[in-house]
């Protein structure tokens, strides 16, 4: 029975980590894109 808490909790801790990491990733690419339309308009 332990061993499937710690389990679970290990596979919770994983799809946790997954969705602050896509997250991460579209601030990111945001930020990047008003970086590459700043670029544009300063031409």
């Amino acid at each position: 029975m332990k061993k499937a808490w710690i389990l679970g909790m290990l596979v919770a801790t994983f799809l946790a980590g997954c969705n602050t990491m896509a997250g991460v990733g579209q601030d990111v690419q945001k930020g990047g894109q008003k970086l590459e339309n700043s670029a544009e308009r300063a031409k």
